[in-house]
């Protein structure tokens, strides 16, 4: 039962059950968020295999602690199994629980029609074998991909340690591959991109966005929240 006097919002997690820091940056003290995790192995297909299938008891254990709208906070293993399987697994949480639910997945989907992006160069943490089914989820949804690369990490602890500037130059990397690019999408909700987003955009004079903003911002709007938080870019203006 929710006794909060602020709006609660659950977070499915990837690795261990830890609300990840972007929610006090972007939010401070106007939302309540609550985590569970997942406890995955790698970023992987091979990481993702073995606890999928527990994400309705970790959307059920949310509910029960009172969150109001759960979001599963990871991108590649909402859509690591096709667009399908992402659309199923978002009406699978919510039967469950009886609760608006998202995934990261939508939420980039979302974030990118929201900055009107749709030739889009994507910079991620992944693996080859994570890109192309990335693409694919991509494809599927509208967008083109004009270029895609990745760091090949599969370490929890790997991903979250990627330096800003990593990530920047990465980024730029991918857009120079073919300038025709409308914006840039930084792909896994492990990096740590919320202080890259207004760099990048001056950088390239161009809108960007990544999974963990973009996860908040689709999560606070589902539940009924004003996701503005200037300063950290485009999308949130």
């Amino acid at each position: 039962m929710n006794t909060s006097p602020l709006p609660v919002i659950g977070l499915i997690v990837p690795p261990a059950g830890e609300v990840p820091p972007d929610a006090a940056l972007l939010y401070g003290s106007r939302v309540r968020f609550l985590a569970r995790g997942l406890g995955i192995g790698a970023v992987s297909p091979a990481g993702f295999n073995p606890v999928i299938d527990t994400v309705l008891d970790r959307a059920r254990e949310l509910r029960d602690a009172g969150a109001q709208a759960i979001s599963l906070m990871g991108t590649s293993i909402s859509f690591y199994r096709g667009a399908a399987f992402t659309e199923d697994l978002r009406a699978a949480m919510q039967e469950t629980t009886g609760l608006p639910c998202t995934t990261m997945s939508h939420a980039i989907v979302a974030a990118l029609h929201a900055l009107s992006i749709h030739r889009v160069a994507v910079a991620t943490s992944y693996i080859d074998e994570l890109n192309d089914r990335l693409v694919d989820y991509l494809t599927h949804a509208g967008f083109e991909v004009t270029a895609i690369q990745g760091l090949s990490l599969t370490g929890v602890k790997e991903v979250h340690a990627v330096t800003p500037q990593t990530l920047l130059d990465l980024s730029e990397s991918v857009y120079r591959q073919d300038p025709s690019a409308d914006g840039v999408f930084i792909s896994c909700g492990g990096l740590l991109t919320l202080d890259v987003i207004g760099p990048l955009e001056a950088r390239l004079g161009l809108p960007a966005t990544s999974s963990s903003p973009a996860g908040f911002w689709d999560v606070m709007k589902l539940a009924g929240q004003n996701p503005a938080s200037p300063g950290y870019g485009r999308l949130f203006e």
